[in-house]
């Protein structure tokens, strides 16, 4: 297992809509122990292959008990609306309120190829939501207000000017 660099915003990679996952072996299998190990260094709740510089449909999730992989996720169902703070590995250092869903569906494979369900509510809910959002291009940021997107690029340009 390795730990991979996470790449931050602005990097193009977080931008893109990552592409499917059509093989299911031991490189995908690695490759999740990697990201497993990378989130968990991280101190991460989750963790998109995106951030790590791979163009492909693959997140992780794991909280309280729970883990997921998501290769190929798509929300099927969603309710509700829930407002907190959301920060994420790629944007160190800015936290802000953002809506999410109270109730998510998803359909995904596993590392098997083996389509599942997960029905959840809640922190997971939104940990899901935001995942998902990495592998469409989209980062927690976009689902803020012009300006307060803006506040946001701006800090995090600053800081990554710092170092």
């Amino acid at each position: 297992m390795a730990v991979l660099p996470i790449h931050e915003y602005p990097d193009s990679v977080l931008r893109e809509a990552a592409k499917p996952v059509e093989r299911f072996d031991d490189e995908l299998k690695a490759f999740l122990e990697d990201m497993w190990e990378t989130m968990k260094e991280n101190d991460g709740v989750g963790l998109a292959a995106p951030q790590v510089g791979v163009d492909r449909q693959i997140a992780v999730v794991q909280w309280q008990g729970k883990r997921y992989v998501l290769i190929n996720p798509r929300v099927v169902y969603s309710e509700g609306k829930d407002i907190h703070e959301e920060g994420c590995l790629s944007a160190p250092g800015v936290y802000e309120e953002v809506a999410r869903p109270t109730r998510i569906v998803v359909e995904a494979q596993d590392e098997e190829g083996n389509t599942y369900r997960i029905e959840e509510e809640g922190f997971m809910a939104r940990a899901l939501a935001h995942e998902i959002d990495h592998l469409q291009g989209r980062l927690f940021f976009d689902r803020l207000s012009p300006i307060k997107r803006q506040m946001v690029k701006r800090k995090l340009q600053k800081n990554r000017r710092r170092g």
